[in-house]
């Protein structure tokens, strides 16, 4: 059998090159190989967007659009809105109650949050218990693999604890771990170097125009150190390089030829790659442009998706509450 791979994304933005090469390109690779289940988590974007709550419909939209431009198939994994699958927030109440709060004091995520961001007041009770209801999401689903990066470990990690604990609790093997894939993904940082973030301003969005694309490229930080034309760079050291090593990699041989004997200016650089990223993003954009026509097909993957959720949903949460309530 196939297994179970639960992952999801949050409706909070358009989606960006780092949400390409951090997750889709290895998504389009799992539903080839195991039975996905991708979920647009608009409960977790609520636990930081409330305030701008009115954005989420627009956005579950356009990420939906994303995907399926993308390569996600609706015929081969399930694609569907979190809330529109009431027993997310079922499974979540019984977790909670079985969660000590200390694990989630701890979480180094929401330490890290709280640290980080200060646009947005996150100091509440659901942000708090964010790990559980991501816990939630994968338990009701019994994936046996979610793909993560190493900052998402911690979450896995409390997702395994508070399966165990409600083993231990009700005297039963019901909920198994579930694995961590590591995905390698190259390291993609936003134009100005920082970290790529909607809130920094720092994105180029996947449906960004060819010359939004082209526009923002242009603005990207370079190799400090190289003041002059004639001034040797330092590729290895420099943002624009790694942009080349993974949207054109033929040519960063090249790159690095030009670049460390002063052959072309940064200008010239970054032009060529903006359009190389055009060019990679071609064929999604004219998917995502067909798509945009028909929002009803959209909207009828979403629906189909959430019956499949929730047929798997609901027989979960009967044994559950059969487990729990002994009913």
């Amino acid at each position: 059998m196939k297994k179970t791979v639960f992952s999801a994304m949050r409706p909070t933005g358009k989606l960006h090159l780092g949400h390409l090469v951090g997750a889709l390109d290895n998504w389009l690779e799992l539903q080839e190989k195991h039975a996905c289940i991708f979920s647009i988590v608009d409960w977790h974007a609520l636990m930081s967007e409330y305030e701008q709550s009115t954005e989420i419909a627009e956005n579950i939209m356009d990420m939906a659009l994303d995907w399926m431009a993308c390569g996600i198939d609706p015929e081969k994994s399930i694609i569907f809105v979190q809330s529109h699958v009431p027993e997310h927030l079922e499974l979540q109440m019984i977790l909670a109650c079985i969660t000590p709060l200390g694990w989630l004091e701890r979480n180094p995520t929401y330490k890290e949050q709280l640290r980080e961001i200060k646009t947005r007041d996150l100091q509440t009770y659901a942000f708090l218990g964010y790990p559980v209801l991501q816990a939630a999401d994968i338990l009701l689903y019994k994936a046996g693999a979610v793909p993560i990066g190493e900052d998402q470990l911690p979450h896995i990690e409390l997702t395994r604890e508070m399966a165990r604990r409600f083993n231990h609790i009700y005297k039963t093997d019901f909920f198994a771990d579930c694995e961590a894939i590591l995905t390698e993904t190259p390291r993609l940082l936003g134009l100005d170097g920082r970290k790529m973030s909607k809130s920094y301003k720092n994105t180029v969005n996947l449906s960004d125009s060819p010359q939004e694309i082209v526009r923002k490229v242009k603005t990207m930080f370079t190799d400090p150190k190289r003041i002059k034309l004639s001034d040797p760079g330092h590729p290895d050291k420099c943002n624009v390089y790694s942009y080349y090593k993974v949207f054109s990699p033929q040519r960063a041989d090249d790159v690095h030829q030009w670049c460390t004997h002063a052959q072309k200016g940064c200008t010239e650089c970054k032009t060529i790659l903006g359009e190389a990223i055009v060019d990679r993003l071609a064929d999604f954009q004219e998917k995502r442009n067909d798509l945009a026509k028909c929002k009803e097909r959209v909207r009828e993957v979403l629906d189909h998706g959430q019956k499949r959720a929730q047929k798997i949903a609901r027989e979960t949460m009967g044994q559950v509450k059969e487990i729990v309530f002994g009913r």
